[in-house]
């Protein structure tokens, strides 16, 4: 299994996993978005015959001059037939490093549905995300989300 940063010829088979692992879709036009804003910040997990079998599309927030810099999850995903491998943990700590080597970001948030208890678990116990707030009716299909934030820090320590 290599981890590896997401490439432009990386973003359809993206999109392919999410379409396969999440009721969240997005157009194509959304993954170049990012792909080209934050190049660095996206990565895939690619199995022994390179295929993507996970990703995690990230991006820094944008919210004035004086706000602390922090990036966002806008979507993760891991085939079923790789869970449970310590992928989407591997995926996530290669993003929130790469926010803070390169954007000097303090923290990282991620919205995920209230009912997605595997995540909940990932994100609070092996990431050590905290829940911010509930945000009601947040996704399409009217379901809650938990805003959840990491802080960095520790990671900048690491460095």
């Amino acid at each position: 299994m290599i981890i590896r940063n997401a490439t432009p010829d990386d973003l359809i088979n993206m999109q392919n996993c999410n379409l396969l692992c999440l009721p969240e879709n997005y157009q194509l036009k959304y993954y170049f978005y990012h792909g080209l804003s934050w190049p660095q910040l996206s990565y895939v997990a690619e199995d022994d015959s390179g295929k993507i079998v996970g990703y995690v599309l990230a991006k820094m927030e944008d919210e004035g001059e004086k706000s602390v810099p922090h990036g966002h999850i806008t979507s993760l995903a891991v085939r079923r037939t790789h869970r449970r491998l310590g992928i989407a943990q591997k995926l996530m700590d290669q993003a929130s490093r790469s926010m803070v080597e390169n954007f000097n970001a303090k923290y990282v948030s991620l919205h995920v549905r209230v009912s997605n208890r595997a995540a909940l678990h990932l994100y609070q116990d092996a990431l050590s995300f905290t829940i911010q707030d509930r945000d009601p009716r947040y996704y399409a299909d009217g379901e809650d989300a938990f805003s959840m934030r990491r802080d960095l820090v520790s990671i900048k320590k690491v460095q």
